[in-house]
């Protein structure tokens, strides 16, 4: 983004990281989100989206500087609240291995279903210009390590069983990524049950001799 930032641009502000208020996007970016939901990031153009928006397409290119931009933000959006809500997550378990192993997996769940149309974009990736694409990298990477470490610290304390931990922790991830690809909110299962059995099949992947707390009693 460039100039005229209103509020909306900006992460919010999450002090419980189960909780999912409306998403807040600046009126372009809801445009966008939905034109890319609906005809994919090749499939979309500036102009469908200034139309969509009600706005011109000076506004657009004023505020986003170009499509690649409007893809940019919204990954960036999406990336950013998911590792501040994994982060809290991480930290309310206070350096409990399998409650922090728990909160983490339910929480990456909890927001591919509650934003899974912002989550979903990770598809398009694809079409990121090299230096998009790193930074958009570097973030996700961030959230792979924070895994990553619990699962090591997990196999050190005897608690879990695995034979590579990155390879799970990656495994773990495109796991729970691929959530964005079936989930509708209209179906029968809630985004709570969903979570509680990836947090289940989780445990299960990494050998997990030990159950956590039920979630209800880790709030």
């Amino acid at each position: 983004m460039k100039h005229g930032e209103s509020t909306t641009d900006a992460d919010p502000r999450i002090d419980d990281w189960r909780a999912f208020a409306p998403l807040d996007l600046h009126p372009i970016l809801v445009a966008a989100l939905e034109q890319f939901r609906e005809h994919g990031y090749h499939g979309t153009t500036v102009r469908e989206v200034a139309s969509r928006a009600e706005v011109s397409l000076p506004m657009i290119y004023y505020r986003f500087e170009n499509k690649q931009g409007l893809l940019v933000a919204l990954l960036d959006r999406a990336m950013s609240e998911v590792l501040q809500r994994a982060r809290l997550a991480d930290t309310e378990a206070e350096g409990r291995v399998l409650e922090r192993f728990a909160n983490v997996i339910e929480c990456i769940v909890l927001h591919m279903t509650y934003r899974a149309a912002t989550a979903g974009l990770d598809s398009e990736l694809r079409y990121l210009e090299p230096a998009n694409r790193r930074k958009y990298a570097a973030l996700r990477k961030e959230l792979e390590e924070l895994l990553l470490q619990i699962i090591e610290e997990g196999v050190a304390e005897g608690l879990f069983e695995v034979d590579r931990a990155p390879d799970t922790s990656r495994a773990l991830l495109g796991m729970c990524q691929a959530v964005t690809g079936w989930y509708h909110a209209e179906g029968p299962l809630t985004p709570e049950e969903i979570a509680d059995r990836y947090v289940a099949i989780s445990l299960r992947t990494v050998g997990a001799r030990v159950r956590p707390a039920p979630r209800g009693d880790r709030r």
